[in-house]
């Protein structure tokens, strides 16, 4: 039975399906209050729980010459706003444990970004300091050693975990989700999340080239997601894609996101039905 993790007013891990969205990098305040204006629209009108998510750092960009986001302080200060003029919860990722703290003063989610999921100093850092943690699966990583990197954080006392699934690396600069990893995922218990716009990307392309994202897939993985039983997705968004600071080439534009969740969320209600139905037989 998956636990329930409480993220703000969400039941993570509920029958009901909620989004993890935002653009993938702090951008300028029309960007991100655009953004948010949207997203809270979808959320009310749709009946979708929102996590608002954006990364004040990304220190895995793959050249120095690319934006990596206004910093610790500037970038928290957006999303301090953003929290108190839209009422969303934030998450937001951490890639060095001496943020852990400043972050979890005003996020509500700490991410653990994919590549670093087995750094033990990171992961018990962030899991001290009582916030959810989001730990995204290692794309090098089986999914049920996804269990060594909750033991972690609950080795410091926390257990308000949440898994991610975001795609194995497949050969070279590319990435393939297996829908055995979501079996394995939701067998530790902890709400599982399925990450569709990361899944996506081409390694070894830049983010701004059309060429470093399958967007055309999308549709057809989020569906798999949904059907083979997650709680949540996370759809990073943008209002205008293609000229954003980081993963131009897979974020959803937010206008779009609307109808994108449509087939989702009635896939997920099947989906519910038929857990409950299996339970009782």
């Amino acid at each position: 039975m998956t636990k329930i993790v409480q993220v703000g007013r969400i039941e993570c891990g509920s029958d009901r399906l909620f989004l993890i969205s935002g653009p993938c990098v702090i951008e300028s305040e029309d960007v991100m209050l655009r953004t948010a204006e949207k997203l809270k629209e979808v959320s009310e009108r749709m009946k979708v729980p929102v996590i608002f998510k954006s990364s004040f750092t990304k220190d895995n960009r793959s050249s120095v010459d690319f934006y990596q986001g206004p910093g610790l302080e500037e970038g928290l200060k957006v999303l301090a706003r953003i929290k108190m003029d839209f009422g969303f919860p934030i998450l937001t990722d951490i890639h060095y444990p001496g943020q852990a703290g400043p972050a979890a003063e005003v996020v509500d989610v700490l991410q653990i970004p994919a590549y670093l999921c087995m750094q033990t100093t990171l992961v018990t850092e962030a899991a001290r300091t009582g916030a959810v943690i989001n730990l995204k699966h290692g794309q090098f990583l089986a999914p049920e050693n996804m269990i060594k990197p909750a033991q972690k954080c609950e080795s410091v006392g926390n257990s308000r975990i949440i898994l991610t699934e975001r795609g194995y690396t497949f050969g070279y600069n590319d990435l393939v989700v297996d829908p055995r990893a979501f079996f394995h995922l939701r067998s530790t218990g902890y709400p599982l999340v399925f990450d569709i716009t990361h899944s996506i990307r081409k390694y070894g392309i830049p983010s701004a080239d059309p060429r470093g994202g399958n967007r055309e897939v999308m549709p057809t993985i989020a569906r798999a997601g949904v059907a083979a039983g997650v709680d949540g997705v996370f759809i990073e968004t943008h209002p205008d894609p293609s000229e954003a600071l980081c993963d131009a080439a897979s974020q959803l534009c937010v206008y779009d996101l609307e109808e994108f969740l449509k087939p989702l969320l009635d896939l997920h209600d099947v989906e519910v039905t038929h857990r409950e139905r299996s339970v009782t037989m």
